[in-house]
C-alpha cells in the first residue's frame, strides 16, 4: 500500500492558497518506515512526488509551504506497520497500553538520519522549508517529558538534547534559506511529571536560535483532547501560553488553538505573528479572501465530528459544513454558472434543504424554498441549545443567510401537499423534498403515570420538563442525550441516562469529547445507568434490564425522554425528483447537508452521489 500524497491533497491545499492562506502546512509524514500511526499516514520517503506537485500548486498564489515531518513513537500504532514501538522509556500509552521498546542509540542515530533525509528531500521537492512536530502524539515531544522519559543517559539528563541536535541536523541541511518550524506542545496539563508552560519556554528559549517559526500548541500524554478539543473549549484558548512563550523567545510564533472567527483571529495577532485556522479553512477555504471583501464565511461550528486524522472509522479528513473538503477532485465546484437554468422548488428548510436551494441558486437557477414550520434550520436549530452547541446555530443562520444572498425566494409557513408538487411539476419545475423527520413512538409499552417525550419535543421545553426526576434513554450513544442531561441539569433537574453500553456516549470518542462528557455529566449529578434496556414504564418507573446479568430494576420517574432516531418524513415521498436528508432516513448534520449539496449539482449537471460513491 502506497503511502504517498496524492492528487487528492494537492487540489486540498491548492484550494486553501487560492482562498487567501498565508502558510501551508502538509500533513505530517513518517520519517522512517517503521512510524505507521494511521493506516493513510503519508511516508515522508514516498512524498517527493506530491510535495512537489503541491508546492508547484500553491505558488501562484504566493502561499509558503512547509513539509510537515514528524514519528509518533510510543503513540504509533504496530497494527500497520507490525513492528515494534518505539520510546524515550519503556512506558506504555496510556491509550493502547502498547509497552514500546526502549531506544538506544542506534535507533536514535536513525531517527535523526530519518529527519535530516526527509528534509533534504522536502527541499529538493520545492517546499520552501520544514514543520518539525514536537507535539502531543509525537516522539520528540516525547523526550522532552518526564511523563515518557525517564532515561538515565544524557538524553534523560538534558531532554531537549535530541530536540536540539535533530532540529540541528534539519538546519545545517536545508540551510539559512529555507524555513525550519516547531510545533511544540508546551503545556501537556500533567504538571506532576509532564512538560508545564514555565518548562516549555525555557526549551523553546534554547532551540529558537536554531528556529525561524515556532508554532504554540498544547496536548500530551494525558491530555491530546487538548490539542484540538470541541465546542465544549472556548476559541482562542492558547493565547496565555502563546503569550508566555512568546516572552521567552525573539521569532515569530504562531497561535493555535480553535481559532476559527476572523475575529479571534484578529484578536490573536496581537499575541503572536501568525494565526493557524485550520478548522475555519476546511470548513470554508475562502476564509481569508471572504473576510478581506466584507462576506461571512462559513463558520466552523468546532464539532470536531469529520474533521479528526485519528478518527477510528478512517474516514477522509472533511467537514459538517463543507463535505466537499477534502473531496476537491471529486466533488464539482460548487462555484460554476450553468447555461440553461430552470425552477427549482424545494421542499423543507432545514440543512439539507437550504444546501439544495442554495448550491441550485448559486448556479443559476430560480429557486424557491418552502418551510412548514415559522423558521429555517431544521433539527440544527431544535438540537442547538445552550453550551457550545449553540455555533450550530450559526451554521444554520449562514445557510439561511447565503440562501436569501444568492437570490432564493423563501417562505416560512408553507404548508405543501402532493398536490402541490404535482403541479409544479407539470410547470417544469424540479422537486427536491427535504421534509424531515416524525418522532419514532416507543418500542416498549408506556402508561399514562408518566410524561412521554421524544428528544427534539424535549429540547424545545427546557424549561417545562422539570424539576424531574426525569430518565433519558439512549440507545444511540453519541451527543443528543449528553447534550440534553447537560441542559436539564442546568434547570436544576434531576436526571438518569440509560443506555445499552458501558460508558455513556460512547459515540463521542470520535470527536474527543468522551472523557469530558462523562466528567461534565458526573460533576451535573446525573445518574448513569450502564448496560441497560427499557422494557416497560408503567406506574411512574422505567423498568429496567441489565444486558449482561438480565437482572431488573426499576427508576422512579415523571418524564421520559426518548433519543432514538425519528423515523422519515414520507409523506411527499412519491411526489419527489429528488429526497434527502432525514425524510430518507435518520441523518446526521454531515450527511444531511451532504446530500443537499448533490441534489443542488444534480439540477445543473448529470452528477449524483453514485458517481462520488464509485469514485
Amino acid at each position: 500500500m502506497g503511502r504517498s500524497l496524492s492528487d487528492r491533497h494537492r487540489a486540498y491545499y491548492q484550494r486553501r492558497a487560492e482562498g487567501g492562506a498565508g502558510i501551508v502546512v502538509t500533513e505530517v509524514a513518517s520519517v522512517l518506515e517503521n512510524d505507521w500511526p494511521y493506516e493513510r499516514a503519508p511516508l515522508a520517503s514516498e512524498c517527493g512526488p506530491g510535495w512537489q506537485s503541491i508546492a508547484a500548486a500553491c505558488a501562484p498564489y504566493g502561499t509558503l509551504v512547509l513539509a510537515g515531518l514528524g514519528h509518533t513513537g510510543m503513540q504509533g500504532s504496530s497494527a500497520y506497520s507490525q513492528s515494534v514501538l518505539w520510546g524515550p522509556s519503556r512506558v506504555a500509552d496510556p491509550v493502547t497500553r502498547e509497552l514500546p521498546m526502549a531506544m538506544g542509540q542506534p535507533e536514535i542515530d536513525q531517527l535523526m538520519a530519518g529527519f535530516r533525509e526527509a528534509s533534504a528531500m522536502a527541499i529538493a521537492s520545492g517546499m520552501d522549508g520544514v514543520e518539525l512536530d514536537a507535539g502531543p502524539r509525537s516522539i520528540l515531544r516525547q523526550f522532552l517529558s518526564g511523563l515518557t522519559n525517564t532515561r538515565q543517559d544524557r538524553y534523560g539528563t538534558d531532554r531537549v538534547a535530541l530536540v536540539r541536535e535533530i532540529i540541528s541536523a534539519v538546519r545545517e541541511e536545508v540551510g539559512s534559506d529555507h524555513v525550519v518550524s516547531l510545533r511544540l506542545s508546551c503545556d501537556e496539563e500533567a504538571p506532576w511529571a509532564g512538560l508545564t508552560p514555565d518548562l516549555a519556554a525555557g526549551f523553546a528559549r534554547d532551540l529558537s536560535p536554531l528556529l525561524d517559526l515556532l508554532v504554540v500548541v498544547r496536548g500530551g500524554l494525558y491530555s491530546s483532547e487538548g490539542y484540538r478539543p470541541d465546542f465544549h473549549c472556548p476559541p482562542n484558548f492558547n493565547l496565555d501560553l502563546c503569550r508566555e512563550i512568546k516572552a521567552a523567545v525573539s521569532i515569530p510564533v504562531v497561535v493555535q488553538g480553535s481559532v476559527v472567527d476572523i475575529a479571534d483571529a484578529r484578536a490573536a495577532l496581537g499575541v503572536a505573528e501568525f494565526v493557524e485556522m485550520t478548522r475555519a479553512q476546511i470548513a470554508d477555504p475562502d476564509v481569508v479572501v471572504k473576510a478581506a471583501r466584507g462576506d461571512r464565511p462559513r463558520p466552523c461550528v468546532l464539532c470536531n465530528q469529520t474533521c479528526l486524522v485519528r478518527d477510528p472509522r478512517n474516514p477522509v479528513v472533511t467537514c459538517v459544513g463543507n463535505p466537499s473538503a477534502g473531496f476537491e477532485t471529486v466533488d464539482p465546484d460548487e462555484r460554476e454558472q450553468i447555461s440553461t437554468p430552470r425552477a427549482v422548488l424545494v421542499v423543507g428548510g432545514g440543512p439539507a434543504g437550504m444546501e439544495a436551494a442554495r448550491i441550485s441558486a448559486v448556479a443559476g437557477h430560480s429557486v424557491t424554498l418552502v418551510e412548514s414550520s415559522s423558521q429555517f434550520g431544521g433539527m440544527i436549530r431544535t438540537f442547538a441549545r445552550g453550551d457550545g452547541r449553540s455555533r450550530f446555530t450559526l451554521l444554520a443562520q449562514w445557510l439561511e443567510d447565503e440562501c436569501r444572498r444568492s437570490g432564493v425566494t423563501m417562505r416560512t409557513g408553507a404548508a405543501v401537499d402532493a398536490q402541490d408538487l404535482s403541479d409544479a411539476r407539470s410547470r417544469g419545475e424540479l422537486v427536491v423534498v427535504a421534509t424531515g423527520s416524525a418522532a419514532r413512538p416507543p418500542t416498549y409499552p408506556v402508561d399514562d403515570s408518566v410524561r412521554w417525550l421524544d428528544a427534539s419535543e424535549a429540547f424545545g421545553k427546557l424549561t417545562t420538563v422539570g424539576p424531574g426526576p426525569v430518565a433519558l434513554i439512549d440507545p444511540l450513544g453519541g451527543p443528543i442525550a449528553v447534550a440534553l442531561a447537560e441542559a436539564l441539569a442546568a434547570e436544576g433537574v434531576s436526571i438518569s441516562i440509560v443506555t445499552l453500553d458501558s460508558i455513556v456516549g460512547s459515540r463521542l470518542g470520535a470527536s474527543g469529547d468522551l472523557v469530558g462528557a462523562n466528567t461534565r455529566i458526573q460533576q451535573a449529578g446525573v445518574t448513569r445507568v450502564l448496560a441497560s434496556r427499557v422494557i416497560e414504564i408503567a406506574s411512574g418507573a422505567v423498568c429496567v434490564e441489565h444486558v449482561h446479568t438480565g437482572e431488573w430494576s426499576q427508576l422512579e420517574c415523571e418524564v421520559v425522554i426518548d433519543c432514538s432516531p425519528r423515523l422519515p418524513n414520507e409523506t411527499l415521498k412519491e411526489a419527489a425528483d429528488i429526497q434527502v436528508g432525514d425524510s430518507v432516513a435518520p441523518r446526521t448534520v454531515l450527511e444531511s447537508i451532504r446530500e443537499g449539496r448533490f441534489a443542488g449539482f444534480t439540477t445543473r449537471t448529470s452528477f449524483n452521489s453514485a458517481e462520488r460513491a464509485i469514485s
